[in-house]
């Protein structure tokens, strides 16, 4: 019978790092008791935090009070800067507790938050794709009341299945006790991590799928119009094509940067290198960058809020003081 391993000591820790193994492979979410060397990946990671959560506090703050943006779409997109702003406040705090207030309590409620919040963005993204396909394959009743039901539904599912993933290691289900069962990332236990995973890979395969079937519903629609309108069929295909660019790049984006985590989530265990579990980690952080550039900076309304807003801001800003002996 194999006998317990005791759990892993702070001996040999640096930052997220565990040693529990005595190869300090294990990428570790648990704070520790005392003081550490900094590790320039926690740093990165810290940094990285501050600019998501103010990138999307922007966002949120936009679509909260703008009462224009209650529509279906901005919705979603609202969901989804929420839950990177959480991602990015997360990783903050989880720097923080790691390396200035130590508490194994704490840091158990940060990788809830961190959990919760990178599984509702995955969630967003996916409800923002559902939302998008409906719109063309239902144009005629995209704009009615049940696409809004429609909408608070997807939302209440995404975030109440976050939430609930999020719960799991703060309730028990983590591996402090029985580090032999340590994931990639501690305390998150393999099975807890791979099914994570194999979530974000059904994710990418559903987005795949609809984008697919959104690039046909394109193409049909521009042979339709080019008929219609007796239109060059260059000109059509030239707008299709700018369509097509711009769904890979929103595809590609999330496969570049969920992927590597998703898969080394499956085939990595507590003894893998930490070196690679940072770079996939870092990876995916990366989505919750990138998602305020693609789905809300871009939009023009939005555009033109921000330009508003900016502008105002320099109007009202008081003009510099001019003595008479200045004239």
């Amino acid at each position: 019978m194999m006998e317990k391993e005791p759990p892993n000591s702070s001996e040999g820790q640096q930052g997220w790092f565990s040693a529990g193994n005595g190869s300090g492979s294990s990428l570790d979410l648990e704070s520790v008791v005392q003081p550490l060397t900094l590790n320039p990946w926690d740093v990165v990671l810290c940094i990285s935090g501050t600019i998501i959560s103010c990138e999307n506090a922007i966002v949120v703050v936009v679509i909260f009070y703008t009462p224009a943006f209650r529509a279906p779409t901005f919705l979603l997109i609202g969901s989804l800067a929420t839950a990177d702003l959480l991602a990015g406040v997360g990783l903050i705090l989880h720097f923080a507790f790691v390396y200035f207030i130590p508490s194994g309590a704490v840091s158990l409620l940060t990788v809830g938050l961190l959990v919760t919040s990178f599984t509702a963005s995955v969630s967003s993204l996916l409800s923002i794709t559902i939302d998008r396909y409906l719109s063309l394959y239902s144009a005629l009743t995209y704009c009615s009341e049940r696409t809004v039901t429609r909408t608070y539904i997807m939302l209440l599912l995404a975030w109440g299945a976050s939430i609930c993933h999020g719960l799991l290691p703060v309730m028990g289900w983590n591996c402090l006790g029985e580090p032999w069962a340590c994931s990639i990332v501690r305390p998150l236990t393999r099975s807890h991590l791979r099914l994570l995973s194999a979530s974000v890979l059904a994710v990418f395969v559903a987005m795949l799928q609809l984008y697919v079937q959104i690039c046909r519903i394109v193409c049909r629609h521009a042979q339709q119009i080019a008929v219609q309108r007796h239109c060059p069929a260059s000109s059509q295909h030239l707008s299709t094509h700018k369509g097509i660019a711009t769904l890979a790049v929103v595809l590609g984006t999330f496969g570049c940067c969920w992927l590597p985590l998703a898969v080394y989530g499956l085939l990595g265990d507590g003894s893998s290198p930490a070196l690679y579990t940072y770079a996939t980690l870092l990876s995916a952080t990366s989505n919750s960058l990138l998602n305020p550039l693609i789905y809300a900076f871009r939009n023009q309304e939005i555009q033109k809020v921000l330009l508003g807003a900016v502008c105002c801001a320099c109007l009202s800003s008081p003009l510099p003081f001019r003595s008479p002996s200045d004239v």
